[in-house]
């Protein structure tokens, strides 16, 4: 029982934050095709994306801060135009990159590959 509860406690430190390192201003965001694409359907512009990750909350549930080769952190919020989103971001060496982009109220037809 003792082991779980280390476990327990090393996950929700790890969980809460207090290692995250993804700069919330960078100069400039590296788009997947997949996050562009996604973008364009569901009509969520290069701002907004910024807005997000500015402002937005970190959903550790929806998070993957132990993924290789980069950690990956879904940030929530809504945006100035009133949708709310959930907008994958990776640090990694090569700057931060938008993985994807969700509308969490409407399901937009998208034909991404």
């Amino acid at each position: 029982m003792k082991k779980l509860a280390i476990i327990l406690c090393i996950y929700l430190t790890a969980c809460q934050g207090n290692d995250i390192k993804i700069d919330r201003n960078p100069d400039h965001l590296i788009y997947t095709r997949h996050a562009r694409c996604r973008m364009g359907c569901r009509h969520i512009d290069e701002s907004e994306v910024q807005e997000i990750l500015k402002n937005g909350s970190i959903n550790y549930g929806k998070s993957e801060p132990a993924a290789r080769p980069d950690p990956k952190y879904a940030f929530e919020g809504t945006t100035h135009d009133g949708q709310k989103v959930r907008i994958v971001f990776a640090p990694s060496q090569r700057g931060t990159v938008v993985v994807t982009v969700i509308d969490l109220d409407t399901e937009w037809t998208c034909d991404c590959h």
